[in-house]
């Protein structure tokens, strides 16, 4: 295929290359053959059977892809100018557009995000004699979504697990999930066969907690209640080995309180998986107040294994991601209320590149995520909707109405279900511009960030830039939350959250940290740079 279009003069047998390559450079050399400069091949461009449309197609078949970076564009107009004109001209065209792009803000923020990932694994303040044990069997309680997918990365990684849930029927179909997305990767080509069946091979499923007695790390993925969750650990710490590390995948609930519930609160943490579990790239590790320094190693070892990034952070109400989260989740509800409707507060955050808005989001979940018609008290636009038995993609209706083709449509009768709830609640209604929407949206859940800080909950506002990155789509060419928020200014950030805390809610009044580094002159760079390595910067509940 490489002959027949042109990148390469021959193409010879197994075994023949030298010789074959020689013969050629002879009969080169010789005058035997013509010699054409790679820069000067052009003849499949000029010929009669050229696409003239090639450039123009090729961006249309990748706009989403492509959509809002810089880059591709720029590789696409040096390759179409250095054919249109000559190799002398094409080269300082290229040279040009790449500096533009080197000092641009896409190329900075990407460059960030490069060192900030490496940068996550190094954590300050750890005992020197601490080391990471060693890690060979792993156990997963729940053989739901989460549990399987967590299985598929261990097994994929040649670490057999064993998988353990208290309900037969759940059990059988959380092995078929784990089988169907094994199977899935051999046909795609992304491991061998032989990988695939040697993963499968190293899968134990259970229905006894007592099968769990050799392994070395547990991970915890079953319902998310406190109630269930104590009551797993309190059996966990009878059943496994002395040294086992119990962890949870907990996406919220306090890990000290689970913690609690054994004898050995020091092989206590969290191991906060996002889904899918097997896709996704980053692992919250949540280290508890009595977490030890060599489990908290371990946790960091194993995520590397499975190939992870992993963020520590401290135990906090959603840790860092989802405690950001629920502060953006309040806003975009009261944005509701005041006027704006969910295609635009979507369409707003889509723009800025982010890959779904947050009521898409929450229709393709399930509004009915912790809900329940017993104690639902039609208190929020959410649970009038689920009331409504309109709870997301799932039953063709939430804040959108859906169609067979599964895409989301603008819905009147939720709209002016909005507009009763705001009525009847005297929320005076206005319009918002496009920067108002994004301003109210992305201004809290950084001043979210800097509370993080403060409170000793993250070691550096640069991993709270590599949570948002890999566990919820912020675009890595923003360089995350936190360097946004460096490049608008921090003064500008505070002004900003100044009004909103007077017009919406009071809660967003500037962190302490965020009005001191506005007042220096200073931003979140900067306060990493004086802070992440100190051997004193802990996280210690």
């Amino acid at each position: 295929k490489a002959l027949q279009d042109g990148l390469i003069d021959a193409a010879v047998p197994d075994g023949q290359l030298q010789a074959a390559a020689m013969a050629w450079a002879l009969e080169a050399g010789a005058g035997a053959r013509e010699k054409v400069r790679t820069r000067d091949r052009n003849q499949k461009y000029r010929s009669e059977d050229a696409n003239p449309d090639i450039f123009a197609g090729y961006l249309r078949a990748n706009e989403k892809k492509f959509r809002h970076l810089d880059a591709p564009k720029a590789i696409v107009d040096a390759v179409r100018f250095g054919l249109d004109t000559g190799f002398e001209k094409a080269v300082e065209h290229e040279r040009s557009l790449f500096l533009g792009l080197q000092a641009g803000q896409q190329s900075k923020a990407l460059r960030h995000v490069f060192f900030v990932e490496r940068e996550a694994a190094k954590i300050p303040g750890l005992a020197r004699d601490a080391k990471a044990q060693a890690v060979s069997r792993i156990g997963i309680i729940g053989a739901g979504t989460m549990g399987a997918g967590i299985a598929i990365n261990f097994l994929l990684a040649g670490m057999p697990v064993t998988l353990v849930e208290t309900n037969a029927q759940a059990l059988t179909r959380g092995g078929d999930t784990i089988a169907r997305n094994i199977a899935r990767s051999v046909e795609g080509g992304r491991i061998s066969k032989t990988v695939g069946d040697t993963a499968l091979g190293s899968l134990r499923t259970s229905l006894e907690y007592d099968s769990l007695a050799d392994a070395d790390l547990i991970i915890e993925a079953a319902f998310e209640t406190m109630a269930v969750k104590r009551e797993i650990f309190r059996y966990l710490d009878k059943v496994a080995k002395p040294n086992a590390i119990l962890a949870s995948n907990t996406s919220y609930l306090d890990i000290d309180q689970i913690a609690a519930e054994t004898l050995r609160p020091e092989y206590v943490l969290g191991m906060h998986f996002f889904s899918p579990a097997n896709v996704m790239k980053l692992l919250e590790v949540v280290k508890a107040a009595k977490t030890a320094d060599d489990v908290l190693m371990t946790a960091l070892a194993v995520a590397k294994k499975i190939k992870k990034i992993a963020v520590v952070a401290g135990v906090t109400n959603g840790f860092i991601g989802n405690r950001m989260l629920a502060v953006r989740k309040v806003i975009a509800e009261k944005l509701l209320l005041q006027g704006a409707t969910p295609a635009s507060i979507d369409r707003v955050i889509e723009d800025f590149g982010m890959p779904m808005g947050p009521f898409r989001m929450a229709d393709l979940a399930g509004l009915d995520l912790g809900w329940s018609r017993e104690t639902s008290k039609a208190a929020t636009i959410r649970e009038c909707l689920c009331e409504r038995d309109r709870r997301g993609q799932k039953t063709g209706g939430g804040f959108y109405d859906y169609g067979s083709d599964g895409k989301a449509v603008p819905s009147p009768i939720v709209d002016q279900l909005i507009k009763d709830f705001a009525n009847a609640r005297n929320v005076p209604q206005r319009t918002f511009s496009d920067q108002q929407i994004l301003v109210r949206l992305l201004y809290p859940m950084i001043n979210e960030g800097a509370r993080i800080l403060e409170e000793g909950k993250a070691y550096r506002a640069s991993d709270i830039d590599v949570v948002w990155i890999n566990g919820y789509g912020w675009p890595a060419w923003r360089g995350g939350p936190m360097f946004f928020a460096d490049q608008i200014g921090l003064p500008k950030i505070r002004q900003e959250l100044e009004a909103i805390a007077s017009e919406i809610d009071e809660r967003h009044t500037p962190a302490t940290l965020l009005i001191d580094l506005a007042e220096a002159g200073s931003n979140f760079v900067e306060w990493d740079n004086a802070n992440s390595h100190r051997p004193d910067q802990r996280i210690d509940n």
